[in-house]
């Protein structure tokens, strides 16, 4: 099998690094901590993968590199440049494939499903350095000197998914505890949500093929429903009542967002949450034959990771 280096040993990048372990590759997954899932095959190393120098010598010999950080929203603006460039230069230099795990803030607000080939004119700060960043990627392809894709995924749901998914620290331990949940949008708008453990499998699916090079492509993701839906859904499997999901007035997100950094960042991208928010992932279904998890399978898993956690915790 073939060695395959991650940077970012958070939700995404911890299941990816197990998943590409599990099928026999040497797995190097990179963190500030070195911490990651501790199973045979993944080598955990704590370095600054903005160290270019420290990243390309732990990418020699590597078929990919994968870009899954995620640094907190309100260092976007100062951590992503030098990240994507360390990053960008140690594929160039190793000749590893690079494969960058992307979002839908690099589109306008849709008024319709969003495919990959929608215009790259986001409303935010957030989207903007995004695109940059792609865009420059993209451009060192058509280059020639690197080869690169971008794939890009709704807002998480899953095991491992706590305090940046808008599906869980926040959500799902509330509902098993029979409380309602606040919601920073509107609960009544269809929004798509993506599985975590098809994120990992798109991504290691993209590192494999060809085909995936030179352009970005959306995770396999199931038709969208409202949080309200996926608390029913998931109260349902759980076998508990639903207390419900209630919005957050715009006025006490406001308020908290000048106490809290966090909250404060997702002011400029709260019209996610306000209007239909669709992704259309039928290009990646078609050319390479995966299919999202069912929700109820995915909402299933999610029930049990969290009953497991919150009994550890107890």
């Amino acid at each position: 099998m073939t060695k395959h280096v991650i940077a970012g040993a958070g939700q995404v990048g911890s299941q990816l690094a197990g998943l590409l372990a599990g099928q026999g590759h040497e797995v190097v997954l990179i963190s500030r901590s070195g911490s990651g899932p501790d199973l045979p095959g993944i080598r955990r190393v704590a370095a600054d993968a903005a160290d270019r120098e420290r990243l390309t010598g732990l990418t020699q010999d590597a078929a990919v590199l994968y870009n899954c950080v995620n640094p907190p929203y309100h260092r976007w603006a100062g951590d992503w440049p030098p990240l994507a460039a360390s990053l960008l230069a140690a594929a160039e230099a190793t000749g590893a494939g690079y494969v960058i795990l992307g979002n839908l803030y690099v589109y306008a607000a849709p008024d319709a499903p969003m495919t990959e080939d929608d215009p790259l004119t986001p409303p935010s700060v957030k989207g903007g350095i995004r695109v940059r960043l792609w865009e420059e990627a993209l451009a060192a392809h058509r280059a020639g000197r690197v080869r690169v894709t971008e794939v890009r995924a709704s807002d998480y749901f899953g095991p491992g998914c706590l305090d940046q998914s808008h599906l869980g620290d926040r959500f799902v331990p509330k509902l098993l505890a029979g409380k309602p949940v606040r919601f920073v949008g509107d609960p009544a708008q269809p929004h798509s949500w993506t599985y975590v453990p098809d994120v990992a499998r798109a991504l290691a699916a993209a590192g494999a093929d060809d085909r995936a090079w030179g352009r970005a492509w959306h995770v396999p993701t199931v038709d969208p429903m409202t949080i309200r839906e996926v608390a029913e859904r998931l109260c349902a499997i759980a076998g508990v009542p639903n207390p419900g999901v209630r919005a957050m007035p715009h006025w006490l997100l406001r308020a908290a967002g000048v106490f809290s950094t966090m909250i404060g960042e997702i002011e400029e991208i709260r019209y996610q949450f306000t209007r239909p928010f669709v992704v259309d992932s039928t290009a990646f279904r078609s050319a390479f034959g995966m299919e999202p998890t069912p929700m109820d399978e995915a909402l299933a898993e999610t029930v049990t990771w969290w009953r497991g956690r919150l009994a550890a915790a107890a």
